[in-house]
């Protein structure tokens, strides 16, 4: 362990800051893993201080957390281990030596290289159903109940038993207000930490007005003192044996990867550079440490970090403090607890549960990614209703389903070329009046070309030849590896175009790729002068030059030549035509609420709304749209019909077309031969 070399003063008030948040927080925890809450308190101790000495991380904040609390709870609950029993507090701490022995195993084997592998959707649902069970795990608590064990049927059936056996409403309105309370503070000002004021808030509600006495449980009293240091019973690896050996992986697993995740995040934010590798050492040290405290693993807090962030904190200053204030706490500021009452806590425990949840990204998978917002929700719900083991499972496999299924379909398209720019354009964006090069079919695969997707790769050429066809160009910039198959693929696609007298050409590609073609087979195709490093070296050979001759048969429907590209439909695709009719109908609300039009500010706001993708061609299509939106606004009375808002958007029509018109000729000009 090394100190770290840079410490900020500032980050003293942050870690005390970050003590008091951890107080009901950990507590809460400690009781979702089947502990007595002294031990969360135990658990903001000594292993916060390690992980301060060891991180790389700047800013992350480390102690104990919901994901493994209730990974152990399930385990306590799966054996029929009453929580805070004699024997949870022995066990316990046995799971947390497993759980860091498997960090250390992780360290030596460099498992951060791994980690890639285990996509964000999978994690963001598993910790949205890992999070979701532990909230109806707690929900009893909040009108006077007990917690609940199991996944989300038997719990929902617990809460309903619960609620007819023991439902206390003071219970329920100071549970419910304190998640209110949380909720609304973090929106109207963030940087004030309230899960520490209503915790004394709560302790000032029994101390002051009794509130024990109309029914509301509180906390057990915490002796004074520091935790014992002491080796867990190793005796009891003999009794369980498998059945901690492995969930504890599972554990060991959900801290890496949701704390080495959240810690790139937060680094990326700032640009602060981390080493993956003893991050994950501080880890193991650190449940270390929670073992010999007698503690349930400990675990990087997103939640907390948060908090820290908002403070400005700069170095793991802050964690040092933090674990020494907690030393001060439970030396000498242990007696509040007892007067804590249990809602308020819960309630504390449940709204920091609620900013752990990632619907925020299943909602944007749905938009932009079905699969993985598939892959999203089948975690969540394998961890609701088949246990969080299973989640994981199940996310990692349709994650690894679904990355063979991609690589096996990788993007495609066909490139052509816009007259008057140099390069090769997308044929399927229409609007950037792209051309295919007569006679010549030039197909961008991106991706390995393997045995899964050759076969596609041979069908699409193959769908796309024509009459006139005589050079077909891969595009293998995006292809940095081929397999047997498809090095054989491609040579039997060579020979078959070869007898329709049609070229065959590979091009773009890393030079790796060419050793890959002679070991598998296919050197006749480098000896034939089939690769080349560029596509206009292939086009070249068969004696085009630029510019290049295009097939006029497709400008139907087309814009007129321009030497300028359509980017912002290019750059926006499918979106950019809403994009146009948003802005568009927005000018023509202003312009109904000023009577007038004014072109040189609405041409400034077009470049900023459309992010610099803009240009005369952009515009001309914009007006289009506008014109039909003054019409619009015309019939319904909103723009008086003597107004001349049409004739100023035809004039600047009018001066776009002409433009356009004269780019046209300069670019037949260039076509000529």
């Amino acid at each position: 362990m090394t100190i770290p070399e840079k410490f900020h003063p500032q980050d003293v008030l942050v870690g005390i800051i970050i003590a008091f948040v951890s107080i009901p927080i950990s507590m809460g925890y400690s009781l979702v893993s089947g502990l007595p809450v002294a031990y969360g308190l135990y658990g903001s101790l000594l292993p916060v201080i390690v992980f301060g000495l060891v991180s790389t991380s700047p800013r992350f904040v480390f102690g104990v957390d919901a994901a493994p609390a209730a990974l152990v709870g399930g385990m306590l609950a799966a054996f029929g281990i009453a929580s805070e029993s004699a024997h949870a507090v022995q066990l316990v701490p046995v799971i947390s030596l497993l759980v860091s022995l498997w960090l250390a195993l992780f360290f030596l084997c460099r498992a951060d290289r791994v980690l890639k592998f285990i996509s964000q959707p999978v994690m963001g649902g598993f910790i949205t159903g890992i999070g979701m069970t532990i909230i109806c795990m707690q929900l009893p608590k909040l009108f006077g109940g007990d917690a609940g064990r199991g996944e989300v049927p038997e719990l929902l059936a617990h809460i309903y038993h619960e609620a007819v056996r023991c439902f206390n409403l003071p219970s329920l309105l100071l549970g419910t207000g304190t998640v209110v309370v949380i909720l609304t503070g973090k929106k109207l000002n963030p940087k004030i930490p309230m899960q520490p004021i209503l915790m004394f808030v709560g302790a000032g509600l029994t101390f002051f007005f009794h509130v024990d006495s109309y029914g509301v449980k509180t906390l057990p009293a915490v002796a004074p003192g520091l935790p014992a240091i002491s080796v867990p019973n190793l005796q009891l690896l003999g009794a369980y044996g498998k059945d901690i050996v492995i969930p504890s992986l599972s554990i060991a697993v959900v801290i890496l990867s949701e704390t080495l995740l959240a810690t790139n995040n937060i680094a990326l934010k700032y640009e602060d550079k981390i080493n993956t590798r003893r991050e994950i050492l501080a880890y193991a040290l650190s449940n270390l440490a929670s073992s010999f405290s007698g503690c349930c693993p400990v675990n990087g807090s997103v939640s907390r970090t948060g908090i820290a962030d908002q403070f400005g904190v700069r170095s793991q200053l802050m964690s040092l403090t933090a674990g020494l204030s907690m030393a001060l706490i439970l030396l000498f500021g242990t007696g509040f607890i007892a007067y804590l009452p249990v809602p308020v806590l819960t309630g504390i425990v449940i709204s920091a549960l609620l900013g752990t949840f990632e619907f925020g990204m299943a909602w944007q998978l749905r938009r932009v990614d079905r699969a993985e917002f598939f892959i999203f929700y089948a975690a969540f719900f394998a961890v609701l209703f088949l246990g969080t083991i299973y989640g994981v499972i199940t996310g990692v496999l349709l994650a690894a389903f679904t990355f063979i299924i991609r690589q096996s379909k990788p993007s495609v398209d066909f490139l052509g070329v816009v007259p008057g720019l140099s390069g090769y354009y997308s044929l399927t964006r229409k609007g950037t009046a792209t051309l295919p090069i007569r006679g010549v079919i030039i197909y961008r695969f991106s991706g390995p070309l393997f045995y899964a997707n050759i076969g596609q790769c041979q069908k699409d050429i193959e769908g796309a030849l024509r009459d006139d066809t005589n050079t077909v160009i891969i595009d293998a910039s995006g292809i940095g590896s081929v397999d047997t198959a498809a090095a054989k693929g491609l040579l039997s696609l060579y020979h078959k175009l070869e007898r329709s007298k049609i070229r065959l050409y590979i091009t773009g590609h890393v030079s790796s790729v060419n050793d890959q073609l002679r070991v598998f087979g296919a050197a006749e195709l480098i000896q034939k002068r089939a690769v080349r490093a560029k596509t206009s070296f292939a086009l070249a050979d068969t004696g085009l030059l630029q510019p290049y001759p295009v097939d006029e048969s497709q400008r139907q429907g087309m814009r007129p030549y321009s030497p300028q590209l359509a980017e912002f439909e290019w750059a926006f695709g499918s979106e950019s035509h809403a994009m146009m009719e948003q802005f568009a109908h927005r000018a023509a609300q202003k312009i109904a609420d000023k009577k007038v039009l004014d072109l040189s500010r609405m041409r400034n706001t077009e470049n900023e709304f459309f992010q610099g993708y803009w240009n005369d061609i952009e515009e001309e299509h914009l007006l289009d749209i506008l014109g039909t939106e003054v019409k619009r606004l015309k019939a319904e009375g909103r723009i008086d019909n003597s107004m001349e808002i049409e004739s100023i958007i035809n004039a600047r029509h009018e001066l776009l077309e002409e433009r356009v018109k004269k780019c046209e000729g300069k670019t037949a000009k260039n076509l000529l031969p």
